[in-house]
Order: C-alpha cells, then sequence, then structure tokens
C-alpha cells in the first residue's frame, strides 16, 4: 500500500464531504435526535424474568414459594444458590434478574404469627426488567402466604419485604436504553453513509476514472472509510458527552473498553456496507439493502427488545448479529463498570465479524482494468 498516495486520497475525501451539504448535517444531528429523542420515548414490555433464590431455610414453606415462583408466566427460577455471593454472580452475568432471600428459620417464625422479611434484589441493569422482575416475585410471594395462611390456619401481618436495584438504583430506563443507542450512530456513520458514498461513486462514474489508475483496490477502500470511522469515534464521543451533561449518566467502567468495542463494531459495519455497495448498481438498491440489515440489527439485537424476552428460535438467531455482542459490551462497561477481562467472549466475537465483514468487502470489490 501507498502511503503517499493514501494520503492524498483522504485529501480528497475529506474535500468531498467539507462540499457536501448532506454529510455534515447528518454528523451533527444524528447524536442530537438519538441521545435527546430515543431515551424519552423508548419502552419495553417484559417477560420470563429470571429469579435466582437464596433459600437459607431450606422447609416446605420456602420450597412452595419458589415452586409456585416458578410455575408463574412470568416468572423462571433459574437457579436455588446456598450464598447470596453465588447469586449475585449469577446476576452479573446475566443469567437473572431478580435475586430472592429467604431468610433462616422462615417457616418457624411465620408458625409463631411473625412476618420476617423476604428480600428481593433487582437487576438495575434492565431497569424496566428488574424493577417489574422484582414485583411480580413479591406479588408471587404474597399468593403463596396467603394460601399457607388459608391452609394452616394461621393469621398473620401484612407482608413487608425489602428490594434493592442493583447496578441501577434509580431505576431509569433512560440507563438502560443509552449505552445501547451508540449502536445506532455507528450504524449509520460507519455503515449506511460509506455504502452510499461509493454507490454515489458508480452512479457518478469517477470510480470506473479511478479503476483504471494505478490505485490499488485496498488504498482506494481504505480511503473511502477511515473519515468514517474518525467521525464515528467522534460521535461516539459526543454521545457519551450528551450522556453526561443531560443525563447524568457516566460509564462505569474504563472508556477505552468503550473505544475498542466501538472500533470493532466500526470495522463490522464499513466490511457489510462495502460489501453491499459492491453489489449495488445505484442508490437505491443500497439504501434497500441496507435499511433490510438496519431492522434486523435493531429489532434482533437487544436494542429495544430484551433477548431473554424473545422466542427461543430467535435467541439463538440473535448470536449471528454482531451488535448483539456491542450492545452488551456498552450496558455492561457503562452500568456495571465491566472490563475486558470480564467481556473476553464477546470482544473475541466481535473481532471474529470485523474480520470476515472485512475480508468478503475486500473480494467482492472488483477493480476493473
Amino acid at each position: 500500500m501507498n502511503f503517499r498516495t493514501l494520503k492524498i486520497l483522504l485529501s480528497k475525501e475529506i474535500r468531498l464531504m467539507k462540499r457536501n451539504p448532506f454529510i455534515p448535517r447528518i454528523i451533527v444531528a444524528m447524536p442530537l435526535m438519538v441521545m435527546l429523542v430515543l431515551p424519552l420515548v423508548a419502552n419495553m414490555d417484559v417477560k420470563n424474568v429470571g429469579i435466582a433464590v437464596v433459600d437459607n431455610d431450606c422447609s416446605q414453606l420456602s420450597r412452595r414459594i419458589i415452586a409456585d415462583m416458578d410455575a408463574s408466566e412470568f416468572l423462571s427460577v433459574n437457579s436455588c444458590e446456598f450464598t447470596y455471593k453465588n447469586a449475585l454472580q449469577m446476576m452479573e452475568n446475566g443469567k437473572s434478574d431478580a435475586i430472592v432471600v429467604i431468610p433462616d428459620n422462615y417457616s418457624k417464625d411465620i408458625s409463631v404469627g411473625d412476618m420476617p422479611k423476604i428480600e428481593v434484589d433487582a437487576n438495575g441493569v434492565n431497569a424496566t426488567k428488574g424493577m417489574l422482575g422484582a414485583n411480580y416475585a413479591a406479588q408471587s410471594i404474597i399468593s403463596t402466604l396467603a394460601q399457607w395462611q388459608t391452609e394452616n390456619g394461621i393469621e398473620l401481618s401484612a407482608y413487608s419485604g425489602s428490594v434493592m436495584n442493583c447496578f441501577n438504583p434509580t431505576l431509569n430506563f433512560r440507563n438502560y436504553m443509552i449505552p445501547a443507542l451508540m449502536v445506532v450512530l455507528i450504524i449509520i456513520i460507519c455503515g449506511f453513509l460509506p455504502t452510499l458514498n461509493l454507490v454515489s461513486e458508480k452512479e457518478t462514474g469517477t470510480i470506473e476514472a479511478m479503476n483504471v489508475t494505478p490505485v490499488g483496490r485496498f488504498t482506494f477502500v481504505l480511503s473511502k472509510l477511515i473519515p468514517y470511522w474518525v467521525i464515528g469515534l467522534i460521535v461516539i464521543t459526543v454521545g457519551m458527552i450528551i450522556g453526561w451533561l443531560v443525563y447524568g449518566l457516566v460509564p462505569a467502567g474504563n472508556i477505552a473498553d468503550i473505544y475498542f468495542a466501538a472500533i470493532l463494531f466500526s470495522l463490522v459495519m464499513s466490511g457489510l456496507g462495502v460489501t453491499i455497495a459492491n453489489k449495488s448498481a445505484t442508490i437505491l438498491q443500497s439504501i434497500f439493502m441496507m435499511f433490510a440489515f438496519i431492522m434486523i440489527f435493531q429489532l434482533m439485537g437487544g436494542l429495544f427488545t430484551p433477548i431473554a424476552s424473545m422466542p427461543e428460535w430467535a435467541q439463538y438467531f440473535t448470536y449471528a448479529v454482531p451488535p448483539r455482542y456491542f450492545i452488551e459490551i456498552m450496558r455492561s462497561v457503562y452500568l456495571k463498570g465491566a472490563s475486558i477481562t470480564d467481556l473476553w467472549g464477546q470482544y473475541i466475537v466481535l473481532s471474529g465479524f470485523a474480520m470476515a465483514f472485512c475480508m468478503i468487502a475486500a473480494v467482492t470489490y472488483q477493480k476493473r482494468s
């Protein structure tokens, strides 16, 4: 690769972007619209809330409480742990959405008319699911205790329990959405815009003139993508600043982990965009093809709909959707303070997608002489 040629082509691309009235506007408008509007209007329904139970009582009543929760339409008891630390680890790994702690000698205290508290801790990373999961668990416990009272003729005082929201104490749904909205910015800036740029070269005929020059295809495509990679990082920075100034949300983890994930996802979207551009003859064709992928990415990546609430077949399908891993990284770094060592699996898969899409883009681009 000739770096002098690459420098000249990059200078040309920057001048073209400055002269194009559409690109500077969308670069400024996109982060403002996405970060200011979507967190206010986005909402999500919740089902299949995972529950981790710490049964310190191990009595017939505690087992019945667990069985009734597992039989609920909205709850699913994923595990019964011996210690709260193990249950919290299940929550940190995303395998449960709430923790129910049944205290020692609970059934004995109930039998003498006392009403000890059953602690319910909600996962605040997903505010909606955590809050509803805690409420569902509390309602299930109340129903079970009412039936137990009737069957055994015991008079109980009103149920009292404590609910603690982990990772997102305020249960603000915006805190759940804002980190994931970065995916929309990267898709548009590093995927959609480069696609339109390359296809517009086809329609105007300038790409034919470039193809008969000694400029290599790798150098040419790289000159098209590097400006958008830089802009993507700038837009991510603007998005984080807006999240901090407007919503008071700052990453609990290392910001460098966010930028590393953003770079990998930028490569994924750039490779996909170049592939679509190589197979498109007109801008309209590329828009329709890119729009189809964007819809799948947003609906199946866990941006608006929790993956755990999807049908089982759809959950398996999401493993082939790259935004799923970027969204998981962003939410974990922002709300849990996770690091690369905690999310190495997501980073590896995202790196694999980046290499695969870039290779496909290089193979499908044909430089004609």
